[in-house]
């Protein structure tokens, strides 16, 4: 008989984030990405300028030999090893790799160690996303240091005699009776030549093959320019007579001040660069190095990578969690700021989640390992983190328009300008040409608009992991900041999604802890969860339970049983009604709870009205204030629910959301979603479970509450792991200030350039007599760069509801 064989899944890998060396400008990030795109088996290539990373959405197909490949012939490197680091991070340990019989010498490699028992664990929390990225920014910094202190011992002489003779007539006389013309430019030469070929030799390197291959870059733009002052100068140094003489002048400092301010901003950049992945160094930083763990009757210490699945940990206090597990006995208070971002300790007992990279506070415990490398919560938070730090938001789509075309641009205008200036310029044309052409390149590199969008998405990101929200989709931080209206589930999102022991009032004569003892003993007979709320808060009050004996459930009125020779009877009003007791007492807090949204329950005592009881699903501690919060902001807060329309509407109540949609399956939560965003209205949508999934993937923005389900995650552009609704808040305020740091930089980015560019050209000359120096152009690139990183890193110390 034949089977119908349904079509397999597509298969779904995780993006591979890797190092690219070589990259300095935003015609760079143009370049690599695009041909990244063109390698088969890439589906999507995204550039990060601010942590020169690549990251890629591959195919099965994929073959990262061809990637690497196609890098190095586009004139850039990835690191050694680094390749494969990426594939084990994205879980393509199998992916094809030439020279397998290497990997031994991977940093972070583990050979033939099994990864679904625990491989690498804490190289895939803390490899290339952390300490790589580190050694390779400090690898970076040490060669720019190095070459900027060679490059400034040359230039510093050659600079102070020849502007100095320049700027101060008596010294340039003095000068030149100590040493002709001729012999200082040949000291020139030698001073200048060694900057051009040592420190300066990278920007030759890069930038004159990029220029060939018709792709010219910064490096381009900077070699143009150095290289024309510099021939220039040897001409009139080795052959002055074909120059006319009054055009024989030599602009070796020139060339020199530009290459050592230029290496001065790049120290600058790498440095703030550098910063800019500190949250991401700090996460990796929180996974422990060891475990305690029971094996063979012992307790041993190993490295928390060789930890596996099903391990028996042991925590004493002080003591960082080393993966991800859930509690077998003891009791303690766990610092879980690094994934809440709030700081009062949270109380652990038998049966609850503890998460790798928390910190034990006070007692000791033991607990069973649930979940071990790229599993743990703390590897997931860093992808994330990555992810989002690597993508593009919309208005990079503008730069990158901008930059395709600038540099070309730029190498046009020059030769224009050259050409003018060459024509009709003042005497001696030729070094006015000159001069003017080689401040255009100088002035016009677009070092500032690479960096303008990129280190602001990796700096706010960042932060805003620190809060506990994890931006999935990069371009959620653009889209949040045009959010008008937040629509909110109830169960598990504004409510804790479990019900607990609300209200419990007694009655004249009788003691709450009694009576709470006694309706808890009964109650453990029973598997429904108002029963098993009741139970816990019993516990959780140190009341030692008795055993009931005689239980008896009356369909659809309570529950009866005798506890400690006492006949205890718990139920609806009309069970009290029908034992022949009035409710009448406790009418006005009925009404109350009712107006809560709670269903009262009472409980009698040997024939007496003992107590009311509420058990409901209680608000999280933030709702009210986070929707408050939100509301002053000018967002309106909707509330759509599966619940009955009288409960949902007392809960909307108590947080202050007017607009209610109850009782809707999840259909009917998309359907909602559609209707409240009629008109062009931006709409997030908040919610933690699977019938969440579909309105979450529907909203402009999904925000999944982390403590909610896996489907609801991966639905969702942004996930809040504290879960609570505050973080709302949190995510919609960075979004706001990530969004204005951006047109900051964009702004002195562009403004810079466009305000320059004329005056570099000599637009302003025939009217003011206004030109540029290129060394002054160099300056002020090399300014303009530093200003949208330090702009940027000013985000490291946003505050919720504040301004940087």
């Amino acid at each position: 008989m034949n089977q119908h064989v349904p079509n397999p899944t597509p298969v779904r890998f995780q993006p591979l984030t890797i190092p690219v060396e070589g990259m300095t400008c935003a015609s760079c990030v143009r370049r690599v990405e695009t041909g990244a795109a063109k390698v088969p088996g890439v589906e999507k290539s995204v550039v990060n300028f601010a942590t020169k990373k690549l990251t890629v959405e591959t195919g099965a197909e994929f073959d990262p030999e061809k990637l690497e490949k196609t890098i190095h012939k586009l004139g850039y490197d990835i690191p050694p090893g680094a390749m494969r680091v990426a594939l084990r991070e994205a879980g393509r340990e199998g992916a094809p790799f030439p020279d397998d019989h290497k990997a031994d010498q991977v940093p972070g490699s583990h050979g033939g160690h099994d990864h679904q028992t625990g491989q690498a664990m804490h190289d895939e929390v803390a490899g290339s996303s952390g300490h790589d990225h580190s050694h390779m920014h400090a690898g970076e910094e040490t060669a720019l240091r190095r070459d900027l202190i060679i490059a400034f011992m040359f230039t510093l002489p050659l600079f102070v005699l020849e502007m100095t003779g320049h700027a101060y007539e008596p010294f340039h006389h003095g000068l030149m009776e100590v040493i002709e013309t001729q012999n200082l430019n040949y000291l020139y030469f030698v001073l200048a030549t060694v900057v051009m070929f040592w420190p300066g030799f990278r920007f030759l390197r890069l930038g004159l093959p990029a220029l060939v291959r018709g792709h010219p870059d910064m490096n381009s733009l900077v070699a143009v320019g150095v290289l024309a002052a510099y021939g220039y100068s040897l001409v009139t140094t080795f052959a002055p007579d074909l120059l006319p003489y009054d055009a024989r002048h030599v602009y070796y400092e020139a060339a020199a001040v530009i290459i050592t301010l230029i290496l001065f901003g790049r120290l600058l950049e790498a440095r703030a660069t550098g910063r800019t992945g500190e949250a991401i160094r700090k996460l990796a930083g929180l996974q422990a190095k060891t475990a305690r763990v029971e094996r063979g009757g012992q307790v041993i210490d190993i490295v928390a990578s060789d930890v596996v699945v099903g391990d028996t940990i042991v925590i004493r206090p002080g003591e960082r969690i080393p993966v991800d597990g859930v509690v077998i006995d003891g009791q303690s208070n766990i610092d879980e700021s690094m994934i809440s971002g709030e700081p009062l300790p949270v109380e652990k007992t038998a049966g609850a989640v503890v998460t790798g990279g928390t910190v034990n506070r006070t007692g000791s415990f033991r607990f069973r390992t649930e979940k071990v490398g790229r599993d743990t919560v703390l590897a997931g938070i860093i992808r994330l983190v990555e992810q989002a730090q690597g993508a593009k938001l919309p208005i990079q789509a503008l730069v990158d328009r901008v930059t395709a075309w600038f540099v070309p641009a730029v190498m046009a205008l020059a030769v224009t300008t050259f050409v003018v200036w060459f024509l009709v310029g003042p005497e001696p044309t030729l070094i006015h040409a000159l001069i003017s052409a080689v401040a255009v390149l100088i002035i016009a590199c677009p070092c500032a608009m690479g960096l303008a969008v990129p280190v602001s998405i990796v700096v706010g990101g960042g932060r805003a992991a620190e809060f506990g929200v994890l931006f999935r989709k990069g371009e959620a931080l653009q889209t949040l900041s045009d959010i008008d209206l937040v629509v909110v589930d109830k169960t598990g999102t504004v409510t804790k999604g479990r019900p607990e022991l609300t209200d419990l009032i007694v009655a004249d004569n009788f003691a709450e802890d009694d009576v709470l003892a006694v309706v808890a003993a009964v109650e453990s007979r029973s598997e429904h969860p108002i029963a098993e709320a009741i139970v816990k808060a019993a516990e959780a009050s140190g009341l030692v339970l008795a055993e009931a004996e005689q239980f008896a459930s009356v369909t659809g009125y309570g529950i009866s049983a005798e506890v400690n020779g006492h006949r205890v009877d718990v139920g609806a009003d009309r069970f009290m009604q029908k034992l022949g007791l009035s409710v009448d007492v406790f009418a006005k807090a009925a009404g109350r709870l009712g107006n809560e949204g709670k269903t009262p329950l009472y409980a009698a005592i040997d024939g007496k009205l003992a107590a009311i009881i509420a058990v409901a699903d209680p608000l999280k501690p933030s709702s009210a204030a986070a929707i408050k919060a939100l509301q002053a902001q000018g967002i309106e807060v909707a509330m759509v629910t599966g619940d009955n329309g009288r409960t949902a509407k007392a809960i909307a109540a108590q947080v202050g959301i007017e607009k209610v949609v109850a009782e809707v399956l999840p259909d009917g939560k998309v359907a909602a979603i559609l209707d409240l965003r009629a008109g062009g209205r931006k709409l997030a949508f908040v919610g933690d479970g699977i019938n969440d999934a579909p309105a979450l993937a529907e909203a402009d923005i999904g925000i999944a509450i982390g403590t909610g389900t896996d489907v609801a995650i991966e639905s969702a552009d942004v996930v809040l792991v504290g879960g609570e609704l505050a973080g709302v808040v949190s995510a919609i305020a960075i979004s706001h200030a990530t969004m204005r740091n951006i047109r900051q930089n964009l702004f002195w980015a562009f403004g810079y350039n466009v305000a320059l560019i004329p005056l570099a050209a000599g637009l302003f000359y025939p009217a003011f007599g206004l030109t540029l120096s290129p060394m002054i152009g160099a300056a002020v690139m090399a300014l303009s760069s530093t200003f949208v990183l330090a702009n940027a890193l000013r985000l490291k110390t946003v505050k919720i509801g504040g301004a940087t």
